[in-house]
């Protein structure tokens, strides 16, 4: 792109205006699958950074915190300890992030789970698995096994999350739910349980079944993956 100057002659445009418009054009006719993360963080950052190239600032997230699922998943203060990172790109950022959720959220809610299990799956791994200070979960079902409700019931520190399995049994009363699913982070990676996570998960499932509240599955997610307490075997 060129434009003229007071001379009537031509002067370069920054180099960043064409390359935005060939990153939209190739996310228009090849959609996100065509690009690699760090030009699909560009464009994200393209609202928050109005002039200027974003391709350094892009590479400079990723190689921060490693993915872009982990990038829009961090925690605003640690955000901002990269250089170039201000409130505006902050606020875009969970702006993209929120919306993937509500999105992904609709895609499960009000549905039965054995239908959706995958896609719930994949919901509360996007939702927690880079989290970086454990927290609890629990997915509430109806009598038909549909989700009625999602709630983060505790945040703790970077390996202990405090769970009350009289309360969790309490508010799945509440809510009416005739059984639940417990969900919860390793901010470690590995969603291998600790023998604490399962004598929770025994005390819970205990509770319960006085209660008449059947607990469906334990799922544990982290950056390596998920674990299923009933897939293996640790759930009857």
């Amino acid at each position: 792109m060129t434009g003229f100057d007071d001379a009537g002659g031509k002067t370069p445009q920054p180099h960043f205006l064409g390359h935005r418009e060939r990153l939209k054009e190739r996310f228009t006719n090849g959609g996100a699958d065509a690009m690699p993360d760090y030009e699909l963080l560009e464009m994200v950052l393209f609202r928050a950074i109005r002039r200027g190239d974003t391709k350094p600032l892009a590479k400079q997230l990723l190689a921060r915190f490693g993915t872009f699922a982990e990038v829009l998943s961090a925690e605003p203060d640690r955000l901002m300890e990269v250089r170039g990172v201000g409130e505006a790109v902050v606020t875009e950022l969970k702006v993209v992030h929120a919306a993937a959720m509500r999105l992904m959220r609709g895609q499960v809610i009000n549905r039965p789970v054995l239908n959706t299990w995958n896609a719930i799956l994949e919901y509360i791994r996007a939702a927690m698995a880079f989290n970086e200070i454990e927290q609890f979960r629990i997915l509430f079902l109806d009598k038909k096994n549909q989700l009625i409700a999602d709630e983060v019931q505790q945040q703790g520190t970077v390996d202990h999350t405090p769970v009350y399995p009289r309360e969790v049994v309490k508010r799945a009363l509440e809510l009416a739910a005739s059984a639940i699913v417990l969900v919860h982070n390793h901010p470690s990676g590995d969603p291998t349980p600790s023998m604490a996570d399962i004598d929770m998960t025994k005390k819970i499932v205990d509770g319960g079944q006085r209660l008449g509240v059947m607990v469906h599955d334990h799922v544990i997610v982290g950056r390596k993956g998920h674990f299923s307490f009933r897939s293996n075997g640790l759930l009857s």
